[in-house]
């Protein structure tokens, strides 16, 4: 294949990670996927999944491009499906409308696709490529991959300190350290989670909602609270909005105390560890069994840093403000036990930072040992 011939498959398949992008607040639990048909050159079809339970991508572009798709070539960010869920198999409708050539950025690491879908393309006679834009497609679906290859969700944690590491004073106020602009994209982070989690501690300091207001979106994320003693009150915000509110306790609760918080829309959950705290390696591995490929914890300095401690957390969302807070303030990570040496830091790399307003943000994963 010649290098424009290449640069332009590049081109094409970013135009359907483009589409997929659509998707990004809706399309939960599912992945985002999007697809280009392409005939003789031009484009006759595209379309994006939108929400679980509706059409995948090839079936809305297949459905544009009509009968343009007898022998076009479809770009798919996602290996399509082969297997029968809320929706027919795509690979099929793929087959039954003549496509000739499939061009495929990555594997579907869902066991009940994980290549079918391509082998399947190929047994009907259809040339497949695939691997085209796959780091770019791997990163549209972090979440989705982590759940289906590790069985847990991929854990975010947002921070919003002043640039002297702290997130609250003394006293506990925290509203607002940063700014406007960065309060949306805060929402933005939200709106493209499955859920928002947080402790019992922040409900009862600071009686949060865990909604996506500044942002639109037509899905509102769940709401989970590690809450050791189920002592979240009847009438917090969380419990009010709608939609799902699942509390983790650490004892087993009595049915009527489950029964009352079912009837304001809540789950508990009794997940407890030896040291009659929530275990947190249970936790996250029912967030990924109720379906949860991304969760965002908005949670305060002892939950952030046990989740650390833990290893549980895969990326930090961390908003700096101009300010300094000083000594008697709130820092942003409690440790279990005080650090001695400076070779117990837990190093980050950082991924992504931009101004936001007058604030920066900053995106980091927590680097491996040797790393």
């Amino acid at each position: 294949m010649t290098s424009e011939a290449l640069d332009g498959q590049v081109d094409l398949m970013r135009r359907a990670l483009t589409l997929a992008g659509k998707g990004l607040y809706t399309t939960s639990p599912n992945p985002r996927v999007g697809c280009v048909i392409v005939q003789s050159g031009q484009i006759v079809g595209e379309g994006w999944h939108e929400r679980a339970g509706e059409p995948h991508a090839e079936v809305y572009a297949l459905r544009q491009a009509g009968a343009r798709a007898q022998g076009a070539t479809a770009y798919v960010t996602l290996e399509p499906c082969s297997h029968t869920g809320r929706t027919p198999p795509c690979a099929d409708a793929l087959i039954a409308a003549g496509v000739a050539r499939v061009v495929v950025a990555m594997e579907d690491p869902n066991p009940l696709v994980a290549g079918q879908g391509v082998a399947r393309l190929r047994h009907a006679g259809i040339v497949v490529e695939t691997g085209v834009c796959a780091v770019e497609a791997a990163s549209l679906n972090p979440g989705f991959i982590q759940r289906m290859t590790r069985g847990r969700p991929w854990v975010r944690a947002k921070i919003a300190m002043s640039l002297d590491g702290r997130t609250a004073l003394g006293n506990g106020i925290s509203q607002w350290i940063t700014g406007e602009a960065a309060r949306a994209e805060g929402h933005r982070w939200r709106a493209r989670s499955c859920a928002v989690a947080t402790g019992a501690g922040t409900v009862a300091k600071d009686d949060p909602a865990l909604t996506v207001r500044a942002v639109e979106t037509s899905r509102q994320p769940q709401r989970l609270v590690l809450d050791p003693r189920l002592e979240t009150p009847l009438t917090a915000r969380l419990l009010g909005e709608g939609g799902v509110t699942w509390l983790f306790c650490a004892h087993s609760p009595q049915p009527e105390q489950v029964a009352i918080y079912a009837s304001r829309g809540a789950r508990v959950v009794s997940l407890p560890s030896a040291e009659g705290r929530v275990d947190l390696g249970a936790l996250v591995t029912e967030w990924g069994r109720i379906g949860l490929n991304e969760v965002l914890v908005e949670g305060g300095r002892r939950l952030t840093g046990a989740l650390v401690e833990a290893g549980l957390v895969d990326e930090f969302i961390i908003f700096v403000a101009p300010t300094l807070l000083g000594e008697g303030a709130m820092g942003a990570v409690q440790w279990s036990f005080p650090l001695v040496s400076l070779a117990q830091q837990k190093r980050l790399h950082i991924e992504e930072w931009r101004a936001m307003g007058g604030d920066w943000m900053i995106r980091a994963r927590p680097l491996a040992e040797g790393e």
